[in-house]
């Protein structure tokens, strides 16, 4: 039987559950709106067919860990790639935080949380502030004693706010010798944030990036580490061998080659996002956050029915009133123009439905 072999922590842990729904407009999971340009995709597919696939591929992505090296301007033995950000969570948690703490905020992203239940750490989270301000303090207490792993996205998921500099490079500092500072910056293309000095700077300190959100290969599965090279070493024998496939690979470094695209999608996430902000502030009953993400975070006076309004007409976003301290919240992600014209538009017939959301935007 499974409980007589596997550990007690595993077994009490809820799996990480997201159950796929085929809707019309797609603004639940904070990807990217477009895929790939045509002539990149064309030129992967191509570098894919000549891929030898009887072969292993290179033993750490050498040749991926290279062009996100040069894009990024890090030492190259400073970048440790892997199979998504969340494959380098993982590897934090197991490097820095087994029989120590992770730390983090709540809410924050899910996987922090589980992997330190996952790895039987002691997990330590600090609720945010009035208006999902960074709990600086608190955080500072906690660093104060102990030793592990502390998580802080930047900018915040799912709340979508900024992170100042200096209180990155404070928490960042206070932890150094005994904590592993992981600066999560999925989000950090759209804010136009950069926090790769602490990592340069700051002992134990590291930038943890992805491609599949600006760079819209969510599909593909690749993450990245920025740090100093002698973290990057410890780091890089917790995450298996050969673990990025030939078929990523070949899609990547495609990618990295040309990433001009990039810098268009954002712009274009970033005016559509102060678009869609701006008409949820118009609609009463609607409470809108401000963000620097790909997202929004609203809350209504009845989130259930609202998500199933918006579901019941081809719209699916995602529910976090289940989180601490969002009650009543949805986050919907920012689309094409048009996708986010046919949320509006689902939004505003919920309204009208007897069973809606009439009384959360009365």
């Amino acid at each position: 039987m499974a409980r007589m072999v596997i550990r007690p922590d595993v077994e009490a842990l809820p799996g990480y559950h997201f159950t796929a729904h085929d809707h019309p407009v797609k603004l639940d999971q904070n990807e990217s709106a477009w895929d790939l340009p045509e002539p990149l995709r064309s030129e992967a597919l191509s570098r894919l067919a000549r891929a030898p696939l009887h072969r292993y591929p290179q033993l750490y992505a050498e040749r991926v860990r290279a062009a996100i090296a040069a894009r990024e301007d890090w030492p190259e033995l400073g970048v440790v790639v892997a199979g998504g950000s969340n494959v380098l969570i993982q590897a934090t948690v197991i490097a820095a935080g087994l029989g120590r703490r992770v730390l983090c905020v709540t809410p924050s992203f899910s996987v922090y949380g589980i992997q330190a239940r996952l790895m039987a750490a002691d997990l330590r989270q600090v609720p945010l502030g009035e208006g999902f301000a960074l709990p600086r303090a608190a955080l500072l207490e906690e660093l104060a004693e102990g030793e592990g792993v502390h998580f802080l996205a930047a900018p915040m998921a799912p709340t979508g706010n900024p992170v100042a500099v200096e209180d990155v490079t404070a928490l960042a500092q206070a932890g150094a010798g005994r904590w592993l500072t992981v600066v999560d910056e999925a989000y950090g293309a759209f804010a136009g944030s950069d926090f790769r000095a602490a990592a340069r700077e700051v002992p134990g300190t590291l930038s943890l990036r992805t491609l599949s959100k600006a760079y819209g290969l969510a599909g593909v599965r690749l993450g990245y580490a920025l740090t100093a090279p002698a973290l990057a070493q410890q780091l890089q024998k917790v995450v298996l061998p050969f673990s990025v496939s030939a078929l990523q690979a070949s899609l990547v470094e495609t990618v990295l080659e040309a990433p001009a695209f990039v810098d268009e999608r954002i712009a274009l996430v970033r005016s559509e996002r102060e678009r869609l902000h701006a008409a949820l502030r118009s609609r009463a009953g609607v409470e809108v956050f401000p963000s620097v993400t790909n997202f929004l975070l609203l809350r209504v006076a009845d989130a259930e029915a609202t998500y199933r309004g918006l579901s019941d007409q081809g719209v699916l976003v995602r529910r976090q009133d289940h989180l601490p301290g969002l009650a009543g919240c949805l986050r919907v992600s920012v689309g094409r123009p048009e996708e986010n014209d046919a949320f509006m538009a689902a939004l505003d017939a919920c309204s009208l439905a007897p069973e809606g959301v009439r009384h959360a935007n009365a």
